[in-house]
């Protein structure tokens, strides 16, 4: 009886740590999809936002966020291409490595523009912007070249794939249509001669004029009246 109960009070103990464990994972699924929606908000956000501060500013600080802008964009692209196709090709691995890399240098820029958009000395600022515009390109064609990269190859795979697909398919097209090709040999073998006779036989005699025989009838064809005897 007391090795029941403890078989038991250890199945209820299993049941409490399961049911606490699948409900930490429930609230910490929840709790990350709630926090990357989110993160989404606040980008979308701070793009749009970025977006009317440099059609609305003139002057530098409408650069500094023209500038934001284009690299996040370029950015958040890149990461978004090497991360779906890493997924699915290994060799993507180490491009994903070099970018987070320059991700570091992104974020660094990406802090500094975000604190020279309240800066007040509009000279100094412009003299900076010269400085920013070049890390700024330099930093974007990084990524961009990154992302075009990966684009190329997965391109050049699907290319590749398509190509065995389509000789696959016209090998087994002419398989199928193998019937055709028979049909034509056949029809342009030539025939065997028949054996030579000895002599040539002898036609029988015609008649001068061949007898007329029964005519034929159709039994879509009205029947001939009797000739009247009157």
């Amino acid at each position: 009886m007391e090795a029941v109960i403890a078989v038991l009070a250890l199945l209820f103990v299993l049941f409490v740590v399961l049911g606490a464990y699948a409900t930490v994972k429930v609230v910490g699924a929840a709790k990350r999809s709630a926090d990357r929606r989110l993160t989404q908000a606040r980008r979308t956000v701070e793009d749009h936002t970025l977006k009317v501060k440099s059609f609305a500013q003139s002057g530098p600080a409408g650069e500094i966020a023209q500038l934001r802008l284009t690299l996040r964009t370029s950015m958040r692209a890149t990461q978004d291409a090497l991360e779906a196709g890493a997924a699915e090709d290994q060799s993507l691995k180490e491009s994903l490595a070099l970018f987070e890399r320059l991700s570091a240098h992104g974020h660094e820029l990406e802090g500094e523009l975000r604190r020279l958009e309240s800066e007040p000395d509009r000279g100094t600022l412009g003299k900076r912007l010269p400085e920013l515009r070049e890390r700024t390109n330099r930093i974007t064609r990084s990524a961009d070249s990154l992302r075009w990269a990966a684009r190329d190859r997965a391109r050049h795979f699907a290319d590749d794939d398509l190509d065995s697909l389509s000789t696959q398919i016209d090998m087994e097209t002419g398989a199928l249509r193998h019937w055709t090709t028979t049909e034509q040999q056949s029809a342009s073998a030539p025939r065997s001669a028949a054996p030579a006779e000895d002599a040539p036989a002898a036609e029988p005699a015609r008649p001068a004029i061949t007898p007329p025989g029964p005519r034929l009838t159709y039994p879509w064809q009205k029947k001939p009246r009797p000739e009247s005897t009157t």
